[in-house]
């Protein structure tokens, strides 16, 4: 077998195009599998703006293609989403070689927590944000607006709402790499906690859908998650 440390650059970048194409592959594969559950997949996840319509409303396509589309598009987005652990596992395949074991013996955490955290962030959307989101914008519609959105309009919206919480919920990480590795102290990250804070605001702005509680919805969970992030990362010893 040939040591990590001994490989050319060449040789390196051959070994992360065959993990990549192994993460195109196992995406493909579960795309594959998931096909046939296509229709419950999107029923699945339309069920939070179903739930809260009026009786009487539906969902409509306003394009011809739309009822194939959109539910495949769901159906590979899913698939994408339940790769997400492979995705990492060849990564830590890939970096693990070049760490040492006081380097393994965090990182593989940090890796596991980042699936978890992606998830939670995921679950949180679908659960907590979507249905009051939905709940207050459908409340909210005067009587002469009978409600039917479009299949494609709600899968952006609710897309974008997911990926947007699954990448927020890692700050805890990120928060805890750069003080583990040295590259701000703790004290300088307290020191710059408002221009963070305000940061997380602006984010929610760009990431979510174009309204102030999905922005709140996610700025402060991030903020939370920044303070537990604070609160249980080490400076490293000198």
């Amino acid at each position: 077998m040939t040591d990590p440390n001994d490989m050319t650059f060449i040789e390196h970048l051959k070994e992360l195009r065959s993990r990549i194409i192994r993460m195109f592959l196992f995406t493909g594969f579960i795309l594959v599998f998931s096909l046939p559950f296509t229709n419950y997949i999107y029923a699945f996840i339309s069920s939070p703006l179903m739930e809260l319509m009026p009786a009487g409303s539906a969902m409509i396509a306003t394009e011809v293609a739309s009822p194939f589309l959109a539910p495949l598009r769901v159906t590979i987005y899913t698939a994408l989403l339940i790769s997400v652990p492979y995705f990492f596992i060849e990564l830590w395949g890939f970096i693990s070689p070049g760490l040492y074991k006081r380097e393994k013996a965090f990182v593989g955490p940090l890796i596991l927590s980042s699936i978890i955290l992606f998830y939670a962030g995921i679950i949180f959307a679908y659960f907590v944000v979507s249905p009051i989101i939905l709940s207050f914008f459908i409340s909210t519609a005067p009587d002469s607006i009978q409600v039917m959105t479009d299949i494609n309009k709600y899968l952006d919206f609710v897309l974008k709402l997911f990926f947007a919480f699954g990448f927020a919920f890692e700050v805890p990480v990120a928060t805890f790499l750069v003080i583990t590795t040295g590259l701000a102290s703790k004290q300088r990250i307290k020191i710059m906690r408002p221009y963070l804070i305000i940061s997380f605001f602006v984010i929610g702005m760009f990431l979510t859908p174009p309204d102030i509680f999905s922005q709140l919805f996610l700025a402060l969970p991030m903020w939370l998650l920044f303070e537990i992030g604070l609160m249980v990362s080490q400076e490293p010893k000198s």
